[in-house]
């Protein structure tokens, strides 16, 4: 399995528009990111976590050729937004291209982008795609998806599992029987937004928290705000734990 990092910034992205703060300001590549979302390879078959923003920047930047399905977290604007630059992918390879979600995600993206799923006019194009509603685990082709129940606040959302490998992002809260079904998992990946508590996002310390229960080899923060500069917080986190960042590619 590789893992491609191609966002990792929250709904404001890194540097913030106007902000005149340090990591802002920094010109380390690192404090740059983009919407957060993931790219899970394994064997020929590419599966993307949400649709960011800045997908089209994105897939350009890590030269990502094929998408045959998307799992989605929510329908909040940084995680889809970037949905019709799928359009190419089901165009080149004249696929349909199957997306995932609880019920409510998936009843709002056909809201959302309801011209993809409306008889329109020719010309211009739409994606190809196919909406599924999960709420257990499933298979793309041989490779087994396990949804993983979380709240964002008072929304209920996914995060995923795939193998040795779980995605949770835009969590506040993690039900018991989610923390079961992290059991075994080697690289965790979670949103952390900054050391501050929110009503609605993990902060670096319940994070922390939810690592010593969970216990994987290594732990990587995404949906990182500017609140949080790269060099500096790495510093102080223990050394299976790491901030990611746009670009960064790991494999298990």
């Amino acid at each position: 399995m590789k893992l491609t990092f191609l966002g990792t910034g929250t709904s404001h992205g890194v540097p913030v528009i106007g902000c005149d703060c340090a990591v802002c300001q920094s010109n380390d590549p690192r404090n740059k990111r983009t919407r957060s979302s993931l790219l899970v390879q394994v064997d020929d078959l590419n599966i993307l976590i949400d649709t960011a923003t800045e997908f089209r920047l994105q897939a350009l930047r890590c030269g990502v050729k094929r998408i045959d399905a998307v799992l989605y977290t929510h329908c909040h604007a940084d995680h889809v937004f970037g949905f019709d630059d799928l359009r190419i992918f089901s165009q080149r390879f004249g696929i349909e291209i199957p997306f995932y979600g609880n019920a409510a995600t998936i009843e709002e993206m056909q809201q959302v982008f309801s011209y993809v799923f409306r008889k329109t006019q020719e010309g211009g194009g739409k994606p190809r795609v196919k909406p599924i509603v999960v709420d257990g685990e499933f298979m793309i082709n041989q490779v087994k998806i396990v949804p993983l129940p979380i709240y964002h606040g008072e929304l209920p959302i996914y995060g995923y599992r795939i193998g040795d490998m779980a995605y949770i992002t835009d969590c506040s809260l993690l039900p018991e029987t989610t923390l079961a079904l992290l059991r075994g998992v080697k690289v965790l990946i979670l949103g952390v937004i900054r050391y501050q508590p929110h009503p609605t996002h993990m902060h670096v310390d319940a994070a922390l928290e939810l690592v010593k229960q969970v216990k994987p080899d290594q732990t990587y923060f995404t949906h990182i705000s500017h609140l949080l500069e790269h060099n500096a917080v790495n510093a102080s986190l223990p050394s299976y734990v790491t901030l990611a960042y746009d670009g960064l590619v790991i494999e298990l």
